[in-house]
This record gives structure tokens, sequence and C-alpha cells, in this order.
């Protein structure tokens, strides 16, 4: 059985910025998301433009590094961090956008939708 890799903040791949940090406490009291669950930052094949970005609560599984990100414990799967390295999420509560961004700088092209890259 893999092992999981505790890292601290200083090497974590991507950043969130306080607008995200805000809005995934706020998620994680509303819902009630348990103590034990990670927010899992990832990848996953599919989307318009061959990638879409995973950004949800989970537990860490086999293969996951984890980092405290400004009081968020997340979790992410060794192998997305070289499409992830240098990311930030932010959170955008306007009147034409509202919602979780990915702003990535490995992303060779992005869809109209914001979730969805190539690289």
């Amino acid at each position: 059985m893999g092992t999981i890799t505790e890292t601290n903040t200083s090497t974590a791949p991507l950043s969130l910025t306080q607008g995200a940090i805000e809005q995934l406490n706020l998620i994680r009291q509303q819902e009630n998301i348990p103590a034990d669950y990670f927010l899992r930052v990832g990848v996953k094949g599919g989307g318009c433009s061959g990638f879409s970005y995973v950004l949800g609560f989970d537990k860490a599984q086999e293969n996951d590094d984890i980092f405290d990100i400004s009081g968020i414990q997340v979790v992410m799967n060794k192998a997305h961090a070289i499409y992830l390295l240098g990311m930030e999420v932010d959170f955008h509560n306007g009147l034409d956008n509202r919602g979780f961004t990915f702003d990535n700088p490995n992303a060779t092209s992005t869809c109209g939708c914001g979730t969805s890259f190539s690289a």
C-alpha cells in the first residue's frame, strides 16, 4: 500500500487567493464537511480542451501529497503536480462572474468555460 506524504506550505505547487480561502471555509462550514476531509485539487481527462480541473473535498488517497496552504489542508495526486505547478485558484463573486477560477501557467490553451485546458 502506498504512503501519504505530508509537505509544508513552502513547497506547495499551487496557491489559493484570500477569496478562494474564504469561500472554501464557508463551503466547509455550510456543507458540514467532515474534519478528516481535505481539499482535493487535480486534473482529469475530458472537457473541451483535453483536461478538466478537479476541486472538491475528499479523503487523502494513496499517492497523494498533502499541503497546508494558508490553513487549508490540500491533497493532490503526485502525478497531477506537473499540470498544476504554479497554478492559482481564486474565487470571483461578481455580477458577471461567480465561481472558482484557475490561473494555470502550464495550460497551452484554455476553453471559454475556464475549467478545461490543454498542456
